[in-house]
This record gives structure tokens, C-alpha cells and sequence, in this order.
């Protein structure tokens, strides 16, 4: 199995930069150099003293201690080139070796396997570096199956989003038109019953319909129009506004606002956030007429927001559940819809790298939601 190479290595610093065969020959050579001189000094003694002229005894004394010297010096000369050797193919190569070894791994050949022989402590360790290779050589096989798993239901979620915006829309739309036709038509015929059994059959068919609309527009975020780029948060609060225009005059809602910042979104997906949230503030609002604020203030490399609501307020332990997709805290025939606004709220902040949450605030004052997006990059 051939990936891509991993990044260069960190580039070694200091003394660090000279490879440890450098490091033993500048050793070895000090040593030669220092057991030479030891070698010529010793003689050039011995000869001295036999200039002059000692004595007999001394002078045995003299030819013994050089003949000590040079087994010495013998034994001093095939310790250091054994030890030479040694070091040579007990360390220097198998150190050679693993790194081979390593290199052709991380340039790529992830089923490259690593081992040495000597000495034990290097075995040891390259035992454990090709056991966590395996390891990891494994694990990106799962997940590159795994991904290829996710692509193909990815693939078959967008086949099935193409025949739900289509295919099953129009048979919705054939049930309800052709029902409210039939009342049409034959309305003088039908009782007060008749009319009620019409009247749910149409009511069930366009909730049908604005179910699959918004489980299209669930699946879509981060798949349809995902791209991200410096964004202005207030024109996309604007667009929102201007989408609910109609809410908003029938209910003489107020919304107020700070200037609010440029972030690094999707403008389609910012404007759904903005419109569900000033929406859910619409729907649940209590007996004074809806006032809605929308604030934004800098924290770090994030932008935090705040939406603020006067309505009937979420007590704080369905804090978690309002975001949970198809829950409802309300009966459908006090507060329409379908359950997902908030769910689809919250995935929309998630892909874009933020969070959203609701304030702890006492059911009966309100409600405020807070998330964070991205700052753009050239945001100061």
C-alpha cells in the first residue's frame, strides 16, 4: 500500500546536526592521535634513558618495561579496532539500516516492514515502531473503508433528496389540490364531517410537504453551497428580515440590532440561521407584541452572537432537547411546524466551526440564543 509521504522531519539544531558515524570517526581519530603520540613519546624516553648508559640491572629493567609497553600498546591497539568494528556493525549499521528503514515509510510505503537484528535494545525498538505501524497501516484501512462506505450513502442520501424534492412532492401536491377540489365541487353534498376528513386530508399533505422541505434543507448543509468565505453577517440578517417581512408586519414585531460583523460563512446557510431564529421568536411569542435583538460581540478569533426574544422562553432543562431534531416542546396545534428548526440551526454553527446554545433564562422571560462563528480573516 503506497499514501501520501509524510511531511519532511524537523530539521535537527545545534551539535545535533552532525550524524553519530561523524561523531564516533572524530573520536576514533582523537584517540589515534592521542595513542601515536603516546607511542612516539614513550619510545623517545626509553631511548633517552639508554643514552645514558645505566647501569646493567637498569638497563634489563629498561628492555622489560619496553617489551611491557609494547604488549601494551598492542593490546590498546586491537581493543580500539575492535571496538571499531563493533561500533561499525553493532550500531552504525543497523542504525543505517532503521533508518532506511523509516525513510522508505515515511515516503509512502506504509506496508514497508521495519526490523533490525542488532543490537537488542535497536531490535527492541523496531519491533515496537513496526507493531504501531501495523497498527496504524490497519486503522487507515478501516477508515479508508469506512470513508468509502460514507461516500456511497452519501451518494444514495442525495439520490434520495433529488426524488424527495421531486418525486414525492407531486403526489403530495396531486392529493391536496385534487382534495380541495373535490370540496369545491361537491361541497353543497358534503356534511360538517365530510368537510373535517377533507380539511385534515389537505392540513396532513402540505405538513408533508414542509416536513420534506426541511429535511432537504437539513441534508444539504455542508453538501449543497458549503463553500466559506468572508461573509457579512448583518446583509445576511438583512435577506432573513426581508424573507419574513410578512410575519413581521402581521405581528408588529420589533427587531433591533448592533452592526454586526463580516465572518467566514455561507450566506444562503447564515441567512437560514438568522431567519429560523428571528422565526422561533415570531411563533413563540407571548402577549406583547415580539421584540427581537441581535447583538454580536468579539472574543478571540470568534465572533460571539446573541439573539434575544421577549416570547414564552424555554425552561432551562429542555435547554438540550429544543436542538434535538422532530422535538417538540408544544402540541402542532399551538405552535405549528416541524420540529427541525433548531436542530437544523445548530448544524448549520456546527459546520461552520461554532457553537450554539441557549442561555439559562426562567420560562416566562424570553428566550436568548448564543453562538460563535468564525472571524474573517482580515477581521480586526
Amino acid at each position: 500500500m503506497s499514501i501520501h509521504p509524510l511531511p519532511p522531519p524537523k530539521q535537527p539544531t545545534g551539535v545535533g546536526r552532525l550524524p553519530v558515524a561523524r561523531w564516533f570517526l572524530f573520536i576514533g581519530a582523537v584517540a589515534g592521535v592521542a595513542f601515536a603520540a603516546g607511542v612516539v613519546v614513550t619510545m623517545a624516553m626509553i631511548a633517552h634513558a639508554r643514552s645514558l648508559g645505566p647501569r646493567p640491572e637498569v638497563a634489563a629493567q629498561l628492555d622489560r618495561l619496553n617489551v611491557a609497553l609494547i604488549v601494551l600498546f598492542g593490546v590498546l591497539l586491537a581493543c580500539g579496532a575492535g571496538l571499531a568494528f563493533i561500533v561499525r556493525y553493532a550500531v552504525l549499521k543497523p542504525v543505517a539500516q532503521l533508518s532506511e528503514q523509516v525513510r522508505t515509510v515515511a515516503a509512502g510505503d506504509f506496508d514497508h516492514r521495519l526490523g533490525v537484528d542488532r543490537p537488542a535494545e535497536l531490535s527492541e525498538l523496531s519491533s515496537h515502531v513496526d507493531s504501531m505501524r501495523r497498527r496504524i497501516v490497519s486503522a487507515w484501512r478501516e477508515a479508508a473503508d469506512q470513508a468509502e462506505e460514507l461516500r456511497r450513502s452519501n451518494g444514495e442520501l442525495e439520490q434520495f433528496a433529488y426524488v424527495a424534492s421531486h418525486d414525492l412532492q407531486e403526489p403530495l401536491r396531486k392529493v391536496a389540490s385534487f382534495t380541495q377540489m373535490l370540496e369545491q365541487r361537491y361541497g353543497t353534498q358534503l356534511d360538517d364531517r365530510a368537510r373535517q376528513y377533507i380539511h385534515y386530508a389537505v392540513d396532513g399533505a402540505k405538513r408533508m410537504q414542509l416536513l420534506i422541505n426541511d429535511l432537504l434543507d437539513f441534508s444539504r448543509v455542508g453538501r449543497v453551497s458549503g463553500e466559506r468565505v468572508p461573509t457579512d453577517s448583518g446583509e445576511a440578517l438583512d435577506r432573513a428580515l426581508d424573507n419574513l417581512s410578512a410575519a413581521i408586519e402581521d405581528t408588529g414585531t420589533t427587531v433591533t440590532r448592533d452592526d454586526l460583523p463580516v465572518v467566514t460563512g455561507n450566506r444562503l446557510q447564515l441567512t437560514q440561521l438568522f431567519q429560523n431564529l428571528v422565526e422561533n421568536a415570531i411563533k413563540f411569542r407571548s402577549e406583547s407584541p415580539p421584540s427581537v435583538r441581535v447583538t454580536a460581540e468579539r472574543k478571540g478569533d470568534l465572533w460571539e452572537f446573541t439573539c434575544s426574544d421577549n416570547g414564552i422562553g424555554v425552561e432551562p432543562k429542555y435547554a438540550d432537547r429544543i436542538f434535538l431534531i422532530f422535538q417538540r416542546l408544544h402540541p402542532r396545534d399551538v405552535y405549528p411546524g416541524t420540529g427541525i428548526g433548531l436542530a437544523l440551526c445548530r448544524k448549520i454553527v456546527e459546520y461552520h466551526g461554532g457553537q450554539l446554545w441557549l442561555d439559562d433564562t426562567p420560562a416566562g422571560q424570553g428566550a436568548t440564543f448564543r453562538w460563535t462563528l468564525p472571524a474573517a480573516g482580515d477581521d480586526t
